[in-house]
């Protein structure tokens, strides 16, 4: 995946994410009935996906040797 999709990926998980968190901290609704979306799993999901996102931003970006060694 080249570097634009990879950002482009990025910022829209990055703003589904904040949608699904604010639309899972909304209080519940009794007369709309039960919510039927998992909002806060799917903010986590984004959140998991975007780090995992980023990783592969790093290793497009060929980081030098020395960064990695531990």
């Amino acid at each position: 995946m080249s570097m634009t999709v990879t950002l482009w990926l990025i910022a829209g998980l990055t703003a589904f994410g904040i949608f699904s968190g604010w639309r899972g901290a909304q209080l519940p609704n009794p007369h709309r009935g039960p919510r039927m979306v998992p909002w806060r799993f799917l903010m986590v999901l984004c959140a998991a996906l975007d780090f995992m996102l980023l990783v592969h931003v790093l290793s497009l970006l060929e980081m030098p040797e020395h960064w990695t060694r531990i």
